[in-house]
């Protein structure tokens, strides 16, 4: 039996007031050459939801229910770009004593910036903790888990519930580049899971849009953008029929980011009410009871002497131990999510 001494839920963070959301945007963004006046354009979106994001937040209350769920390990809580930072959150581990880890990022994709950049961050954090600190091994995405699936299939019915028949189900996920995208598995785990949530759901028809692109327009990223894709919906009768509706549901986001606060909620939102649609943005997993259990036998797998590993579809489970060439960054720099674009 392998033996771990703690959990690392290791997430991207945000702002929590308004004070923050300036500095935050400057991690973010360091080493970018961001403009000062586009940092300051992008803060606005945080300052329209008060200075903050749902995500540490969403983080502490998916911790507290793991806790009691009887989870059993401790666990930590670090992050990429805003307190408590992850060097921080090492040196605490060290200074407790754990000297093995396993690692739950908050994302269920692979990619540059939702996989391999939070290896690469704990490589840069341990190495700045210095001799002592602990090894982590990360546990692998969940994009086809059973749990996961069951969870956004609940979320995409309780939208449908609220929306006329003829509807239509569109899954959303972060844009990034296409360089970045033929160096990694992130669009095609993207479709796979959300053809098993619709097939969990018994829909004939769903489609699959990105948000939140970032970067020079020079640079192709993953398309369509949600906001070019409701403008393509059919609004008067025609071959199909008009278009009354649409559950737009953010499968690229384990819990609520600024991203799909401002662009979904109001972006879209805002978009859709022009257009004569009606919108239901469905929930994230966030804490679900299902998104509890998820974990409970991720942590299972990598900790079982006969790990059965759960898995839909006909990829299987995803690897443990990430090849060597996993996710490259590829062309053009990782996208900077929560809306530093």
């Amino acid at each position: 039996m392998n033996h771990y001494d703690a959990l690392l839920l290791l997430s991207f963070g945000g702002p929590e007031g308004p004070d923050d959301v300036l500095p935050f945007l400057q991690n973010v963004t360091a080493g970018r050459n961001i403009p000062a006046e586009r940092l300051l354009e992008v803060a606005e979106h945080y300052h329209h939801f008060g200075g903050v994001s749902p995500i540490n937040g969403q983080n502490r209350a998916l911790i507290e229910a793991l806790r009691e769920s009887g989870f059993p390990l401790p666990i930590y809580f670090g992050n990429r770009n805003w307190h408590p930072f992850l060097t921080d959150t090492i040196s605490l581990m060290k200074a407790d004593g754990v000297e093995r880890a396993l690692v739950f990022v908050t994302s269920a994709f692979s990619s540059y910036s939702g996989c391999r950049q939070y290896r690469e961050d704990i490589a840069k954090a341990c190495e700045a903790v210095g001799p002592g600190a602990p090894t982590f091994d990360k546990l692998r995405v969940f994009y086809n888990h059973p749990e996961f699936v069951a969870v956004m299939a609940e979320r995409v019915k309780e939208a449908l519930a609220q929306l006329p028949d003829g509807s239509r189900v569109v899954f959303t996920a972060h844009s990034i580049p296409q360089g970045m995208a033929r160096n990694c598995d992130y669009e095609v785990q993207l479709r796979d899971s959300a053809s098993l949530i619709a097939s969990a759901c018994n829909l004939y028809r769903w489609d699959l849009a990105f948000q939140s692109r970032s970067g020079p327009p020079q640079v192709p990223w993953l398309e369509p953008d949600i906001l070019d894709y409701l403008k393509s919906l059919p609004r008067s009768a025609g071959a199909g029929g008009a278009v009354p509706g649409v559950a737009v549901v953010p499968l690229g986001f384990v819990s609520d980011h600024m991203e799909v606060l401002y662009d979904l909620d109001y972006e879209a939102k805002n978009l859709a009410e022009e257009l004569g649609l009606a919108f239901v943005r469905a929930g994230t997993a966030g804490t679900h009871p299902r998104m509890v259990r998820l974990i409970h036998t991720l942590v299972e797998e990598r900790t079982s002497d006969s790990p059965i590993p759960l898995a839909l579809g006909g990829r299987g489970p995803n690897h443990d131990v990430c090849p060597v060439n996993c996710c490259l960054r590829g062309e053009g720099r990782p996208p900077a999510p929560e809306n530093s674009r």
